[in-house]
């Protein structure tokens, strides 16, 4: 649908997380409130186009600002699919900043005890993380 000839553009999104490259930040299955088209910064985790397979989200930590666009990096650095094999990722593929993440319910959770722990962590911010860039220098 679109308005004036334009699409409209949504400011909030839900997004899935699929795989382990930013465990354990985030875990296969999550569900992550995006903020379409909100300012980055580095340590903010984004959803991208994939720069090699545009119709393919990602999501990533924006490590550092280069020429080229953004440098991303998993939390998990034993996980491939970043810019280590890509390289910078243009900024006009970074789509929104995550700014929360749902943790669905794990089926063994049955017991009243795991029913309140998960219910204290299902629902949490998605915090940057400020000092990604200095650690990617002292690599």
């Amino acid at each position: 649908m679109t308005e004036h000839g334009r699409e409209p553009r949504a400011l909030l999104g839900i997004a899935e997380v699929s795989g382990p490259s930013m465990y354990p930040t985030l875990r296969q299955g999550d569900q992550l409130l995006v903020h379409y088209h909100a300012p980055v910064r580095v340590g903010d985790i984004a959803v991208l186009k994939h720069p090699l397979q545009q119709d393919l989200l990602i999501v990533k930590r924006l490590v550092e600002r280069r020429d080229g666009g953004w440098w991303v990096l998993g939390d998990n650095p034993g996980a491939e699919g970043d810019s280590r094999v890509f390289g910078a990722v243009p900024g006009e593929l970074v789509l929104g900043r995550v700014r929360a993440r749902y943790r669905p319910r794990a089926g063994d959770q049955r017991s009243v005890a795991g029913a309140v722990a998960w219910a204290f962590s299902a629902l949490r911010p998605v915090l940057s993380d400020r000092s990604v860039s200095r650690r990617l220098r002292a690599r």
